[in-house]
């Protein structure tokens, strides 16, 4: 706990800067150093929040003040406090980063409760991808884009600025590939059910079952664990988490930025996966393929031009998610028997081959509208490219 006379400090140092004035305007290096290292402590709390969340949901009953919910709203305060703070300020932002903070802030706020008024009304609401959660991302999604933006337009250059801009996207792909834990928890609850292990309390799943208007059999569980088509995990990986290591490695520049992002994500996964499993909590099967993915992003950028480094690394990015899949189902399957003591469990949701034809298209648009914004609308993005690229 901070003493009275540190607290007099920080106040007396941080006093000066409350003046009313325009987005972009200079602000002094110290002070954007404290605004986004917030933001980096925000979103750490939210990701704490979130990872603990999706176990949470898949073992009791909901409850708006459980303790994942808790550390979530910790960083939803901070969050709220830092928009006021740019808005009313207008350092560390330009103008597009400070409507994107605050429209990304005003669109989770009000999808909070609604979100709510959902459960009230519906019970559980038990699939990630509901109407009510999707707001939530999407308003998280546009606060990080104008907190990247605000970064890097807003800090110098320098090994600092390129850290903190990866650390940034990681959280970006954090937020898309959120809703993808649903299936990669479920696959493994259904498969635990299939060995005699539940994980979910009786009450939670006697909620469940009078919801769908069945018994708690295997068609109930399958309907809870995997309720939407095998189709959307691959697709939806392919297209908008491969789509945020395009604009990474854009960002960033320099031969390993996609790769380093994806890894920062699936390792803090990774880290956090036996802090869950081996405290009661349900495990879940980790996306290690979007690692794959980000070398082929790499990879692909070796290539001058844009249009033949989009479709050849929308190909090659594609086939390394698909092949990844199949490789992590065959690879890790046995790896989660051995550490849960079961049998024939699956490494990876199940998938739907054939939807790589929407996938690579999908991907393919994602990354030449990603090719045109860098060049015709970012000057300053398209010299980061044109120097990093060989």
């Amino acid at each position: 706990m901070k003493s009275p006379a540190t607290l007099k400090t920080a106040a007396q140092w941080a006093l000066p800067y409350w003046t009313r004035g325009p987005a972009g305007r200079a602000t002094p290096p110290d002070l954007l150093r404290v605004l986004y290292v917030g933001w980096l402590v925000a979103f750490s709390l939210k990701v704490l929040g979130s990872a603990w969340d999706v176990s949470w949901h898949f073992m009791w009953l909901r409850d708006d003040l459980a303790p994942p919910h808790l550390l979530n709203s910790a960083g939803t305060a901070i969050v709220l406090a830092l928009t006021i703070i740019h808005g009313y300020t207008g350092y560390g932002v330009d103008r597009a980063a400070l409507r994107l903070i605050q429209w990304g802030t005003g669109v989770f706020l009000v999808a909070v409760p609604l979100d709510l008024i959902n459960h009230r009304v519906n019970g559980l609401d038990i699939t990630s991808w509901s109407p009510s959660h999707l707001a939530l991302y999407i308003g998280t999604f546009f606060m990080i884009a104008g907190v990247v933006r605000g970064w890097f337009v807003s800090a110098s250059p320098g090994r600092t600025r390129t850290v903190m801009l990866g650390a940034f996207l990681a959280f970006f792909l954090e937020n898309v590939h959120f809703p993808e834990q649903h299936q990669e928890y479920g696959i493994l609850s259904l498969g635990a059910w299939n060995n005699g292990v539940v994980y979910a309390e009786k009450i939670l799943l006697d909620f469940a079952a009078d919801q769908m208007g069945r018994p708690v059999d295997h068609i109930m569980v399958t309907n809870f664990t995997l309720p939407v088509p095998d189709l959307l995990y691959p697709v939806y990986a392919v297209v908008v988490g491969v789509g945020v290591l395009v604009a990474a490695r854009m960002m960033i520049g320099g031969f390993g930025a996609a790769t380093l992002v994806a890894a920062a994500y699936v390792g803090v996964r990774v880290l956090f996966w036996p802090m869950l499993t081996f405290t009661g909590f349900p495990p879940s099967a980790l996306p290690l393929f979007l690692v794959a993915a980000g070398l082929c992003v790499d990879l692909a950028f070796l290539l001058r031009h844009p249009l033949v480094r989009a479709v050849l690394g929308s190909v090659v990015a594609t086939a390394a998610v698909y092949g990844g899949l199949v490789a992590q189902s065959t690879l890790m399957g046995p790896v989660y028997d051995l550490l849960m003591g079961q049998e024939d469990l699956l490494g990876a949701p199940p998938l739907a081959t054939a939807s790589a034809v929407w996938a690579g298209p999908g991907l393919l648009v994602v990354w030449l509208a990603c090719e045109w914004y860098a060049t015709r609308r970012q000057p300053t993005a398209a010299r980061v490219i044109a120097t990093a690229t060989p």
